[in-house]
C-alpha cells in the first residue's frame, strides 16, 4: 500500500486535488462531489487564512479501501460535523474518509484518443449525480407518499367497518342487557287502592345490574309485600347475592313467617352457602284497603313518608342487614297510609351521590315534594332525575313509589 499526499494553499487547489484522486480511483460522481465539498468546507477556514492545507492517500487492495486525510493547522471549526460525507475520524487538526475504491487508473491506460475530461467537465457530471440521486429520492418520496395515502385510505376505510361493526355489537350487547334487567324485575303486581313504580339506575353503563333489587308480592290475605335489597359491591357478582335474598326473603314471607323476624332467618339460610354475602334490607308491608303499613328494617336508609299536605318525616326502623353482626330487625314500625300519601323506598344510591348523606336526605324531600302530584309512573325516575343533578359517588340507585289512592 503507497502512500501519497500534497500540500495545497487554495481551496480551488485542494479541490483540484481531492477531484484528481477521487477520479483515479474512479470514485462514484456522486460520492467523489460530496467528497470534494467536504474537503473544501473542512479546510477552508485554514486556507482563507493563509494557513495550506495536507492532503494524504492511500489505497489498501486488500480491503478495497481509498483512505483520504486531510491534515490543517488548528481547530477544524464547527462546520465538520455537518460535511457532506461523514468523516470516519476528526481530530483537532485532522479529517479521515475511508471508501470503498478501485485500484488506482493511470491515465495512459484509459481509451485512446480520448481527451481527459476538465475540471468543469467532472464538476458538471458530479452535479448531474446529486441531481440524479435528488431525482430518484423524490421519486421515492413520492412513490411512499402515494402508498401511504392509499393505505390510510384503506385503513380509514376499516375503521368505519370497525365502528359500524362496534355500533351493531353495541346495540345487540344492550338489548342483551336490557332483556337480562327485564328478567331480573318482578312483574308489576295490581292492588286494588294501591299504584306503584319504579326506576332503577345502575352505577356504569357497562353492568346494566348490580346489588340494588326489589321485590313485590301480594299476600294471601291481600296485604303487599314490598322487598329493597342493596347488596354490597356493584355488577353481577352483587347481583347473585341480592338475588338470593329476594328469594329467601319471599319464601319465608310466603310461609308466613312474622315480618320482624324475616331479616335474621333470611341470614341463618343464607350464611352457610356464602359467608360472603352482605345486604342492607328494607321490608314493607300495606293494607291497600286500610293504609296500614309495617315497616321492618335491616341497616337500610329509612322510608320517605310524604303526606298529601305536604308534612313529611323518615320512617326510622331498627335492625341489622343480612352478614352484619347480630342480624335481624326489631319490632316493625307501624304507619296508617292516607289516600293520596306517597311512600318512597329507595337505596343509598339515591341519596349520598354527592357523598353527604345528610344533605341527600333534605334534598330528597324537596324533590318529593315537587312530584307530589305527579303520575306514579313518572316519580321515581323524575326524583331520581333532580337528585342526580351532580354526581361525585355514582352507585347503583334504585327509588320504589307506592301511592295510597284509596279506591
Amino acid at each position: 500500500m503507497t502512500t501519497r499526499n500534497l500540500t495545497c494553499a487554495t481551496t480551488v487547489g485542494l479541490s483540484r486535488a481531492v477531484r484528481a484522486l477521487a477520479r483515479e480511483h474512479a470514485l462514484d460522481p456522486e460520492v467523489r462531489g460530496r467528497l470534494v465539498l467536504s474537503a473544501a468546507e473542512a479546510a477552508g477556514a485554514a486556507l482563507r487564512a493563509g494557513r495550506e492545507a495536507g492532503l494524504e492517500w492511500a489505497y489498501d487492495p486488500d480491503d478495497g479501501l481509498l483512505t483520504v486525510v486531510l491534515r490543517t493547522p488548528g481547530d477544524m471549526g464547527p462546520a465538520v460535523a455537518e460535511l457532506p460525507m461523514a468523516p470516519e475520524v476528526v481530530t483537532e487538526d485532522e479529517v479521515v474518509w475511508r471508501l470503498p475504491a478501485g485500484p488506482p487508473v493511470d491515465a495512459a491506460e484509459e481509451a485512446p484518443g480520448a481527451d481527459a475530461p476538465g475540471e468543469e467537465a467532472l464538476a458538471a457530471e458530479e452535479l448531474r449525480a446529486v441531481v440524479a440521486a435528488a431525482d430518484a429520492l423524490t421519486a421515492e418520496h413520492r412513490r411512499l407518499k402515494d402508498e401511504l395515502e392509499e393505505t390510510n385510505s384503506g385503513v380509514l376505510a376499516l375503521y368505519v367497518q370497525l365502528d359500524e361493526r362496534d355500533k351493531q355489537l353495541r346495540t345487540a350487547h344492550g338489548q342483551t342487557l336490557r332483556e337480562l334487567e327485564d328478567a331480573l324485575r318482578p312483574p308489576l303486581i295490581e292492588a286494588d287502592g294501591l299504584e306503584l313504580a319504579v326506576h332503577y339506575e345502575p352505577a356504569g353503563t357497562d353492568a346494566p345490574t348490580g346489588g340494588d333489587l326489589y321485590d313485590w308480592f301480594v299476600l294471601p290475605d291481600g296485604t303487599v309485600h314490598i322487598t329493597i335489597v342493596d347488596a354490597l359491591g356493584h355488577g353481577v357478582t352483587s347481583t347473585r347475592s341480592a338475588l338470593n335474598v329476594t328469594h329467601a326473603v319471599r319464601t319465608l314471607a310466603l310461609e308466613g313467617h312474622r315480618l320482624q323476624s324475616i331479616v335474621a332467618r333470611t341470614n341463618e339460610i343464607l350464611h352457610p352457602f356464602d359467608r360472603a354475602v352482605m345486604a342492607t334490607v328494607l321490608l314493607a308491608r300495606i293494607h291497600p284497603a286500610t293504609g296500614e303499613l309495617w315497616l321492618a328494617n335491616g341497616s337500610h336508609p329509612p322510608a320517605l313518608l310524604l303526606r298529601r299536605d305536604g308534612t313529611a318525616r323518615y320512617l326510622e326502623a331498627r335492625g341489622r342487614g343480612i352478614g352484619f353482626p347480630l342480624p335481624g330487625s326489631e319490632t316493625p314500625l307501624t304507619e296508617r297510609l292516607a289516600p293520596g300519601d306517597l311512600l318512597l323506598l329507595y337505596t343509598d344510591g339515591l341519596t349520598e351521590s354527592r357523598r353527604d348523606p345528610i344533605e341527600g336526605e333534605s334534598r330528597l324531600i324537596e324533590a318529593a315534594h315537587k312530584h307530589l302530584q305527579s303520575p306514579i309512573e313518572e316519580v321515581p325516575g323524575a326524583i331520581a332525575e333532580d337528585m342526580h343533578t351532580v354526581i361525585l359517588h355514582p352507585d347503583d340507585t334504585l327509588a320504589l313509589a307506592v301511592r295510597l289512592t284509596g279506591q
